[in-house]
């Protein structure tokens, strides 16, 4: 095989593996959304089995009929998860008083420390608006791995901390994926995105 027909059958090679990719992003999630980002058709994620800081059971049918933010974090998280839950709880008021509706959601992704009482007097800290799930560390793992959410805990002991995804997940009504926030997000840009998302 001559050289040019080689460097010609790579990047046909190329070609095709570039358009698997994109064929496999089209399929997973159908179509982009107002602001660029790829949305998907259906329900967003797998299905759950969690409780809320009231010990009531919460599946992933109770993220629907209303526009949802869900951010997943931990109650011990010395920035991330508190200044999120503050700015989504801004967020959360300011489309109330426009005459919109959304419900925000906190799921822990350290269900060992995380009990619902103790979710409780976090979130209430914060807001009484403010949905927060946990359950056994086999549910949580469960919806971590079918949401696409990264948790590891870092150190030993009482002390230890953990990584995880800062990204807020943003859901319509039908508890599609309609977008997300990240983490420090322009409050302009995250506004305009929740505005649309709620449709004030």
């Amino acid at each position: 095989m001559s050289t040019t027909t080689m460097i010609r059958t790579g990047l046909w090679a190329m070609a095709a593996l570039i358009a698997g990719a994109m064929a496999a992003v089209f399929f997973l999630y159908g179509s982009a959304g107002t602001d660029g980002s790829a949305v998907a058709e259906g329900p967003y994620g797998s299905s759950f089995q969690l409780v809320d800081q009231d010990g009531a059971p919460v599946t992933e049918a109770d993220l629907r009929g209303t526009p949802a933010a869900v951010f997943f974090g931990f109650t011990h998280c010395p920035d991330v998860c508190p200044t999120t839950l503050y700015e989504l709880s801004g967020y959360q008021k300011q489309i109330a008083a426009e005459g919109g509706e959304l419900k925000v959601v906190f799921v822990t992704v350290d269900p060992e420390r995380d009990t619902p009482a103790i979710m409780k007097d976090y979130v209430s800290a914060v807001s009484p608006d403010i949905t927060a799930l946990t359950g056994s560390p086999e549910n949580v793992a469960a919806m971590l791995k079918g949401w696409g959410v990264y948790s590891r805990k870092v150190g030993e002991g009482e002390d230890y901390t953990m990584d995880h995804t800062a990204t807020t997940f943003l859901l319509d009504a039908d508890g599609a994926l309609a977008g997300t926030l990240a983490y420090g997000e322009n409050p302009e840009t995250a506004k305009a995105k929740l505005e649309r998302l709620t449709g004030v």
